[in-house]
């Protein structure tokens, strides 16, 4: 069964979360503050994380940190403030997505949905991609280049991963936000050029990748082949 961690110190929103998750056929876990939260993700392993931003003994922004030191689970992080830093700070944290309260619960889901019917495709995709020096692994979610590591978020590396495992082919910011964040994301399309910014900047170092993420004015990004 697909198991799943709420951490929200609202009583009331943990105990509607979970359930309607159940109502979804998901095993919910709860946790109360950033503590409790990752003491349980330490001894579970779970398919994805709704995580609170503003809890009590240990923030989630701290939460999705130190677990993104080990694990590359899901977090769809829940915020009661609305400000793009704060929204742009936890993704580049490494969560997938935020909520900000108040939320539509059935909005929730559908993300929860999104995000698992990913994971599931992802599954069933070859693991490895080798692009000239630089190597993408995604069972791991690791970037190498001449033997260097490339430390990305996990959504630089969703992007890298899509764009360059379809070489040539030219994406939309709209095509980025649905296939990575899921067809009900309600994000600023520039959340996409923003990653890709900080994406190339990354790839910079390396001269035969630097260039292969090249811009389709008024359209969108691809990737180009090597030799083109």
């Amino acid at each position: 069964m697909t198991r799943i961690l709420i951490a929200d110190d609202n009583q009331d929103i943990v105990d509607i979360l979970k359930r309607f998750a159940e109502k979804e056929n998901l095993k919910a876990d709860t946790a109360f503050d950033g503590q409790e939260a990752l003491e349980l993700f330490e001894k579970n392993d779970y398919d994805l994380i709704l995580l609170d931003i503003m809890m009590p003994k240990i923030d989630g922004y701290q939460v999705c940190k130190t677990i993104r030191k080990t694990s590359m689970v899901p977090i769809i992080m829940i915020t009661a403030k609305g400000e793009d830093y704060e929204k742009i700070m936890g993704l580049d944290l490494g969560a997938d997505d935020y909520i900000v309260k108040p939320f539509s619960v059935a909005e929730v889901m559908a993300r929860v949905r999104a995000i698992l019917r990913r994971i599931e495709k992802k599954s069933d995709q070859n693991s490895a991609l080798v692009i000239g020096p630089m190597k993408l692994d995604l069972g791991s979610y690791t970037c190498e280049a001449d033997g260097q590591n490339i430390d990305l978020t996990k959504k630089e590396f969703e992007i890298l991963w899509t764009l360059a495992s379809n070489p040539s082919k030219v994406f939309t910011r709209e095509n980025l936000l649905d296939s990575l964040w899921g067809y009900d994301y309600f994000g600023d399309s520039r959340t996409v050029d923003t990653h890709i910014k900080r994406l190339r900047a990354k790839l910079a170092p390396f001269p035969e990748l630097n260039e292969l993420i090249t811009t389709i004015r008024g359209v969108g990004y691809k990737f180009k082949e090597l030799g083109d």
